[in-house]
């Protein structure tokens, strides 16, 4: 029962607004105190500086690094301009960029915040200008802005990779094809309810032909980074780590060809980058502490005797686990959640017997899940970004409502990959047989 009491008293300690590395540390040597007598403690400077210093994990900063360059060097706002000038055409206009250049700042950032933070500031002053509906347009920031975790490159891939000792070039191709089908999605369910609602739209964008062409070499940016970092991880030419630096430097070029590299961005992006990358590692150390105490007290052997026990299908045992996310979603933030849940659940699946069923499919079921995750109030850390943008005196309800509609494609897209595994598997298959 040690794993259910922990994961109350994380509800309970979120619920006091604690910071998540600090619920997890406290829980960790609560843990340790109550369970094996403040034993493990002694041995946490080694367990540290063992995990601290996986080369895999260095990707992550460098990742968040080629975001705040891009978030700052102004490229993402002309990424803005340029989709809308191709989109605006469909009905729900500015509201399909929103979502199609979440997808492109997707490929270059990893970051669902760091997309939505982006694409919100660039996209809210056209609100009121051109009359959309303020609660689903805010949800289709937060909606898109979740496509940051699961196209390549991808921050949490690296995390659940490390974790569970999954090939993260794999992770990486897998996660192209649902990231752009669930991107579809998203604007298809835009365009539904804009036909059923036309208000709901705003005002009929005018572009031209001539505009659209010239707004092209703008597109060139994010596809330059995406074949710089996915690219060179491809043709064996780097590591997922050294294709991070790669990415950076690429970012640091974009930049100065964009005129606004200065020693005034660099030192925002470092900023920025470290601010990020201390949060994060903050959890994933408190995290792995954590979870070395479960795997000594053989929490997960006892786990996986329960579910044997219960004598469920392969099918069953994942919508079990697929509701669990989606609950624990509502309350946690995605981080803390892969890092002390992954460890517990990973050898239930692996221990389902189901070829289709691998680290790699569940990588991006469960990736799916943690967005699901970010647009589900009281947490959704999405939520917050988007609500925070607008002005003061709005509501929050009002996102959280905007963003309900994007729950109904994410969740077609779980069932369909449980359904079908091929729609994960088959790109890294056909490149790896």
């Amino acid at each position: 029962m040690a794993p259910f009491f922990i994961i109350i008293a994380i509800l309970v300690l979120l619920a006091a607004s604690l910071p998540v590395g600090v619920v997890l540390g406290l829980l960790s040597f609560g843990v340790d105190e109550l369970y094996l007598g403040n034993r493990m403690a002694r041995a946490i400077g080694n367990i540290y500086w063992e995990k601290s210093i996986d080369f895999l994990l260095m990707a992550a900063p460098l990742f968040i690094m080629l975001g705040e360059i891009i978030l700052r060097a102004g490229i993402a706002h002309k990424m803005y301009h340029a989709v809308s000038r191709w989109l605006t055409w469909l009905p729900g206009g500015l509201m399909h960029a929103n979502i199609g250049t979440s997808a492109l700042f997707a490929a270059t950032s990893g970051s669902s915040v760091a997309t939505t933070a982006t694409i919100g500031v660039a996209a809210y002053p056209e609100i009121k200008r051109h009359k959309y509906n303020e609660s689903l347009f805010m949800g289709s920031i937060a909606a898109g802005g979740t496509l940051g975790i699961l196209i390549p490159p991808s921050v949490l891939l690296i995390l659940y990779g490390i974790l569970t000792e999954t090939s993260i070039p794999e992770l990486y191709l897998a996660g192209i094809l649902p990231g752009l089908v669930l991107c579809g999605l998203f604007m298809l369910m835009v365009f539904v309810l804009c036909l059923i609602r036309p208000s709901w739209g705003g005002t009929r964008i005018k572009t031209t032909w001539k505009e659209r062409w010239s707004v092209l070499p703008d597109l060139l940016a994010p596809l330059i980074l995406f074949m710089a970092v996915v690219g060179s991880i491809y043709a064996g030419i780097a590591t997922p780590t050294e294709a991070a630096a790669v990415g950076v430097c690429m970012a640091l070029l974009l930049a100065a060809f964009n005129r606004t590299l200065g020693w005034t961005l660099i030192a925002e992006a470092c900023i920025g980058t470290m601010k990020t990358t201390a949060m994060i590692m903050l959890i994933v150390l408190a995290a792995m502490f954590l979870n070395f105490l479960f795997t000594y007290m053989g929490v997960t052997r006892a786990m996986l005797g329960f579910i044997t026990e219960l004598g469920l299908t392969p099918v069953q045992t994942i919508l079990i686990i697929v509701v669990f996310y989606l609950l624990l979603g509502m309350f946690m933030e995605t981080t803390a959640m892969v890092l002390t849940t992954v460890p517990l659940v990973y050898p239930i699946i692996a221990h389902l017997g189901v070829s289709e069923y691998n680290g790699v499919w569940f990588g991006i079921v469960l990736t799916l899940l943690m967005e699901a995750g970010l647009i589900t109030p009281p947490i959704g850390m999405n939520l917050f970004v988007a609500h925070g943008i607008r002005d003061r005196g709005s509501k929050f309800s009002d996102v959280a409502i905007g963003a309900l509609p994007f729950l109904i494609p994410m969740m077609l897209m779980v069932f369909a990959m449980i359904a079908f595994p091929t729609l994960v598997t088959w790109l890294p298959d056909m490149f790896y047989q």
